[in-house]
């Protein structure tokens, strides 16, 4: 990985054709939510394929949680298409066959020059693209677990969520004031949020 894709570093705002042939920005996927980002060898891989199916109920509660999940292989769109649709996952997928990502991060997995993939990782990424977790899944278990993930969601959450302690003395006070730009979806409608997901 490049010597400057650290915690806390700003992630590259790569634009990708997703599993439908879209061309898509990561921080438009993102929002102002924080995400989970996977870049992963591909369909071919079973160990992909079983982390993916391990997101899947985690994916059910990021929904809820107002947190993102993206997955980014160097599989072509048929390929990526039918990599989320065998997993029944129902977040976006980006295609990289032309490698990209894998060039410009420095992670070809040389030890497999058959199939030229990413070395597998999975990032926590903070609103804005910061990198606040880097996981190296060449192994499968350096890849995170599912209460990894929860773990490191709820510290971004707490750092980047106003309210998330609404117990406090001054957010009473505040929403009694009627500032309401302290709480989610802090001064947007619940319609404007809705037609800002994927």
């Amino acid at each position: 990985m490049r010597s400057d894709i650290v915690p806390g570093a700003v992630f590259p705002d790569y634009e990708l054709s997703d599993h439908a042939g879209k061309r898509r920005k990561l921080s438009a996927l993102q929002g102002p939510d924080p995400m989970v980002l996977i870049l992963g060898r591909g369909s071919y891989c079973p160990k992909d394929r079983r982390q993916h199916e391990g997101l899947v109920q985690l994916h059910r509660e990021l929904e809820v949680a107002y947190c993102r999940l993206l997955t980014i292989t160097t599989d072509n769109i048929t390929d990526t298409n039918e990599f989320r649709t065998g997993v029944d996952a129902h977040w976006p997928f980006l295609s990289d066959p032309r490698r990209v990502v894998q060039k410009d991060l420095d992670i070809a997995e040389y030890t497999d020059p058959a199939h030229n993939p990413m070395i597998p990782h999975t990032l926590v990424l903070e609103p804005g693209l910061i990198i606040y977790t880097i996981y190296i899944g060449y192994w499968f278990f350096g890849r995170p677990t599912v209460e990894d993930l929860r773990q490191d969601l709820r510290a971004v959450l707490k750092k980047c969520r106003p309210d998330w302690d609404i117990t406090s003395s001054e957010l009473k006070t505040a929403w009694k004031e009627g500032r309401k730009e302290l709480f989610y979806p802090y001064g947007k409608s619940y319609v404007q949020t809705i037609s800002e997901e994927d």
